[in-house]
C-alpha cells in the first residue's frame, strides 16, 4: 500500500502506461479487421494466413496487409505487461524499494528467458 504522495503518482502512471497500451492495441486491432473487411476477409498472405513471426509481422504492416495489422496489435497487446513490469522496475529503483526492484527484475529475467526458449 502506498505511504505517500509519489508513489502514489508512481502506481497511476503505471496504471496510465497500461490504460494507454491496451488503447493502443485495440485501435491497431480494429483498423487491421476493418482491413480485413474491406479486402473482402483476406489478410493479404498466401492461403489467407496470419503472420508468426515479429518481422513477418513487421512488414506485413508496412505493407498494410490486414492479418499482419491485427497479428501487431495482438502484439501489443502482450507486450504491455512487460511495459509495466519495465515501469515497476524504474518505479521501485526510484522510491528505493530495492526488495521489490530485485523481486521484478528478476520477474523481467525470467520473462525474458521463457521467451527466448518459446522461440527455440
Amino acid at each position: 500500500m502506498p505511504t505517500n504522495q509519489a508513489e502514489k503518482d508512481l502506481e497511476r502512471q503505471i496504471g496510465i502506461v497500461l490504460r494507454i497500451g491496451v488503447m493502443i492495441a485495440v485501435v491497431v486491432m480494429i483498423l487491421g479487421f476493418a482491413c480485413y473487411l474491406i479486402n473482402g476477409a483476406k489478410t493479404g498472405l498466401p492461403d489467407n494466413q496470419f503472420p508468426r513471426q515479429l518481422a513477418q509481422i513487421v512488414h506485413g504492416s508496412y505493407h498494410f496487409q490486414a492479418g499482419a495489422i491485427m497479428m501487431l496489435g495482438l502484439f501489443l497487446l502482450i507486450l504491455t505487461p512487460v511495459l509495466r513490469i519495465i515501469a515497476s522496475i524504474y518505479a521501485f529503483t526510484k522510491i528505493k524499494d530495492w526488495r521489490y526492484a530485485g523481486i521484478t527484475l528478476a520477474v523481467f529475467i525470467i520473462l525474458l528467458v521463457a521467451m527466448f526458449i518459446g522461440q527455440h
